[in-house]
Formats: structure tokens, sequence, C-alpha cells
């Protein structure tokens, strides 16, 4: 067998794999989509029909029930909070830890990242009780402060990795014009950063949008400060489950969140390998 014929079979297998392997990821979501457009009984009878007639009163229904937009306001609060917060502080110190090489700034950089290796729920009690003290539970605001602190340490290990492709010879030009390090930072070395802001942006709002666990702890409480993800779960009862809502309910919640994902998808890929390609 000839090397052009061994390629080949070798890209058609893994196109076949890459086809199998999004099936398998799409298939729950188009589930989801079609019963979302069924009636209660027929969701029941045939969950993995097509809808005899199609309805979108369950649409209707669930955005007047769970009062949508006010909803929304809330998930686009926590998420521009949460990530502005994250992009700032993480950008910052990934840019004094590479600058400045000391003992303790690699001390520092460890502490910032150590976090990504801790499970949530191994905290998430003690975390509940704490911001209990400090009065930031049952709020939208204290909830996207919150992300800051989950979302930092991986912001920061990116934000690191691709700061060492960035030439110091810039400093240390802007410094001898004068320029402050605050300066350098937000005004020569920030702008180069495009493609990894992107990414962290991309990538932390999938997560903090469609977060479910976080929001079920600290604003569950109050209909005012719940959020979409929250707000489609209520229609999910231990007696009785109004499938058809629920499924309508999670469609608008993560609809958002796909739509900024198929525009800035290509900036995920872009923003991780640019530190590899460049380096």
């Amino acid at each position: 067998m000839s090397r052009k014929n061994k390629q080949a079979i070798s890209f058609y297998t893994m196109m076949i794999i890459l086809i199998i392997a999004s099936v398998v990821y799409i298939y729950p979501v188009f589930l989801m989509l079609i019963n979302s457009l069924k009636p209660f009984g027929e969701v029941i009878a045939s969950p993995i029909s097509l809808p005899k007639a199609a309805t979108i009163d369950n649409y209707t229904y669930v955005a007047d029930k769970i009062k949508y937009l006010k909803l929304l306001g809330n998930n686009i609060l926590i998420t521009t909070l949460g990530i502005v917060g994250i992009i700032a502080f993480s950008s910052i110190a990934a840019y004094i830890c590479d600058r400045r090489r000391t003992n303790y700034t690699k001390m520092i950089y460890g502490m910032l990242i150590t976090p990504m290796l801790i499970p949530f729920q191994t905290i998430m009690i003690t975390l509940l009780k704490a911001m209990s003290i400090i009065h930031l539970n049952n709020s939208r605001v204290g909830l996207g402060i919150q992300y800051w602190g989950f979302g930092i340490p991986m912001a920061t290990f990116i934000y690191f990795n691709f700061m060492k492709t960035i030439p110091k010879e810039l400093d240390e030009s802007a410094h001898i014009d004068g320029a402050s390090t605050w300066k350098t930072f937000t005004a020569i070395i920030f702008p180069l950063l495009k493609s990894v802001t992107v990414t962290v942006i991309v990538l932390d709002f999938m997560w903090i949008w469609n977060d479910f666990l976080l929001p079920l702890l600290m604003v569950n409480s109050s209909n005012n400060t719940k959020t979409l993800v929250l707000a489609a779960y209520t229609f999910v009862g231990q007696m009785n489950t109004q499938w058809q809502n629920a499924m309508a309910g999670m469609v608008m919640a993560v609809f958002p969140s796909i739509i900024v994902f198929i525009f800035l998808q290509k900036y995920i890929v872009e923003g991780i390998v640019a530190g590899a390609v460049k380096g």
C-alpha cells in the first residue's frame, strides 16, 4: 500500500471517529430541542421522535413564568462581572510574574495556579459559610465576584504561558521613553494579548453562563437573583416534572452561550496554541 493511500485511510478514519463523537455529543442537545416543541403527552409517549406538530407554546409559557428578560439580565450581570474581574486580575498577575522572575513571584505564581487542582466539591460547604459571613450570598454581584477566585487560576496559567512569547525588549523601550509599569502593560502589552484574552472570554463565558452548582448554593433563595439554568430546573420536581417546559427552559438558557461560542470558537484554538506556535 502506498504512502498516499495510507494517509487517505488515516484521514477518513479520523473523520469517521470525529463524526461519531460529534453525534454522541450533539444527540442529547437535539433531543432537548425537539422535546421542547412537543406537548407533555407526546414527550412522555415518544421522547426520541420528531414532534407531530411543533409548537412554541412551551417557550411563551416558560418566558412568562420565569420572567425570562429579568433572569437574562441576571446572567448578563453575573457573567460580565465575573469575566471582567478574571481578565483584569489574571492578566496583571501573569505580567508581573513573568517580567519579574524572583523567588517571591515564582511562589506567588505557584499559589495562584494551585487552586486548579482543588475540586470545588471539597470546599463548597466552607465557601457557603464564608460567603454568608461576609454577606456575598444571595447577591448577583457577590456571585460574580466569587467567580474571580475560581476563574483566575486557569486564566493566569494561560496568560503566563502566552506572556513568555512577548519580547521583554518592548518593556525596556517603553521604560526608556518614560512609561511606567502600568502604562507599559495597558498601552503596549495588553493589546498584544488580544487572542488569548478572547480565548479566556469564550471559555469563561461558557462556564459562568451555564454553571449550575455555584448559583444553586448562592442565589437560589430568591426568584429575583436566580440564573436561567436555575429557573429551568424549577420545572423538574420530585413527584411531577414538566419535561416540555424544562426542555424549553434549558434551550432558552443555553442558546445565548451557544451563539457566542459559534462566533468566537476559532479564537479558542488560536489563543491556546499561539504560545506554542510563537515560542
